[in-house]
């Protein structure tokens, strides 16, 4: 038999705008790409915490794929992502089940991962919304004052809700603690 230690871990899917990138502070070029912008406070130190941790980390985003680029090379951090799954590249954007089928793919995930996986994100009608109608858990950061965080929906009613990166540390925990039982 297994012990936890052996059961595979928790995995992580994250948005990037407002999740960890302060969209507020993004300056754009005439293409409208984003060449350079802040992180939100405490999300550098959560994620690196987290892959310190070995938490597979997957950005699943909306947006193009250079304004990813420049910003997580910009803060150091394009290393704490396995992988990148972009709208601009898949063809479509958050609730769209493609989204979240193409991060399981290059994850090498199957439906029975789901139950371990987790989506972090801001938005209630794009990525809560495609993490509950895809079967994950979905957790809602709602640090922005951008977005409109009252659900209109039951799709659109998260699993979890923190209000800051740091939260995320401990949930995760429990969250990878009860997936591996």
């Amino acid at each position: 038999m297994m012990n936890n230690e052996q059961k595979p871990k928790l995995i992580i899917f994250t948005d990037s705008g407002d999740t960890i990138i302060d969209e507020s502070t993004e300056i754009r070029n005439e293409d409208g790409i984003v060449v350079s912008a802040k992180t939100i406070p405490g999300a550098i130190e959560t994620l690196k915490a987290l892959y310190d941790q070995g938490y597979t980390i997957a950005l699943v985003a909306d947006g193009e794929a250079q304004s990813f680029e420049n910003v997580y090379s910009q803060h150091e951090l394009k290393y704490c992502f396995k992988t990148w799954t972009i709208s601009e590249i898949v063809g479509k954007q958050k609730p769209a089940r493609i989204m979240f089928e193409d991060a399981m793919q290059k994850n090498n995930l199957t439906d029975d991962d789901k139950k371990r996986i987790v989506m972090i994100g801001n938005n209630v009608k794009k990525d809560i919304a495609g993490a509950n109608m895809f079967g994950i858990t979905s957790i809602l950061l709602d640090w922005s004052p951008r977005y409109n965080m009252i659900p209109e929906s039951p799709e659109q009613v998260p699993d979890y809700i923190v209000h800051k990166p740091e939260e995320l540390l401990s949930l995760i925990k429990e969250l990878d603690i009860k997936c591996r039982k």
